[in-house]
């Protein structure tokens, strides 16, 4: 280009010419925003599975339990394999680094994975089971799916001290809600319970954050849970019995698991007293 002044040419700053150099490297997925776009493809194929395997063969009357079971049980492992997606995309982040659209991309799939597969579910509960009511039900998904949409923009924008989360973390909040609907509780004490954990999404309860050996356990119940899922799915022996244990576990668990993040501040609390009593002594 020339300059209208002295007529001759000049070349673009050394600050324009790096942030045109370094804009691409913005666009480059790391291997956490790879893990992160799977956590989406499974939350994706469970909404698929749902569809394919529940709702259309219900529509359209050739419903068959054993096919209906199976696809209930691969969504619910594809929300299992978004929840490894996203707890191992967190972990890499730390140790390696993300792109600028880290952040951004783990709230999009959270959304697809947490948020839209669990809501779904429940949504085509509502429609197939005998003693669910279609609008109620309808209502109930979209208080999940919209208790997830404020969790996630708070958790953006909202800074809370180390360690923990306020509000039950959406992947365990979505696995809570599927395991609700598999318990096959009456219509009432489903709808209620679903209720009760959007609630607890967006409350400020505190949950510890999975890391260390929260994180190794967290991994060992949600390839536990594959398991029972496999075994209920190929209808072996005891197998529904064995699932309705482990979705009964992991509603315990969503009540229990806070205790240990309040206990934990009770505990700062005493030794941040006995430090003030010792500081006062002479």
């Amino acid at each position: 280009m020339i300059d209208p002044d002295t007529k001759a040419g000049w070349v673009p700053e050394a600050d324009e010419v790096e942030e045109e150099e370094e804009m691409p490297l913005s666009l480059r997925l790391s291997i956490a925003d790879t893990l992160t776009l799977g956590n989406a493809t499974c939350g994706f194929m469970a909404v698929y599975f749902t569809t394919t395997g529940i709702l259309i063969p219900h529509l359209t009357g050739s419903e068959e339990s054993g096919m209906a079971r199976h696809s209930a049980a691969t969504a619910v492992i594809l929300m299992l394999c978004a929840a490894i997606f996203d707890l191992f995309d967190g972990l890499v982040a730390r140790k390696l680094r993300s792109s600028p659209m880290g952040a951004e991309l783990d709230n999009l799939s959270d959304l697809i994975s947490f948020g839209l597969a669990p809501a779904y579910f429940v949504l085509v509960y509502g429609m197939v089971a005998d003693d669910a009511y279609q609008r109620v039900a309808a209502v109930g998904a979209i208080v999940v799916l919209l208790a997830v949409v404020l969790r996630l923009a708070r958790f953006s924008c909202v800074t809370v001290k180390d360690g923990t989360f306020q509000g039950m973390p959406s992947p365990f909040g979505a696995l809570t809600v599927v395991s609700i609907v598999l318990l096959e509780l009456p219509f009432v004490a489903t709808l209620l319970a679903i209720l009760g954990t959007a609630w607890l999404m967006v409350s400020r309860v505190e949950y510890p954050k999975p890391r260390g050996r929260l994180a190794v356990a967290m991994l060992s119940w949600i390839v536990l849970s594959m398991g029972l899922l496999a075994a209920w799915a190929f209808d072996a022996p005891s197998g529904q019995l064995l699932l309705q244990t482990g979705c009964a576990l992991q509603l315990v668990m969503g009540a229990v698991i806070p205790l240990f993040a309040t206990a934990r501040r009770v505990n700062n609390f005493r030794d941040n007293r006995r430090e003030a009593r010792a500081a006062q002594l002479p």
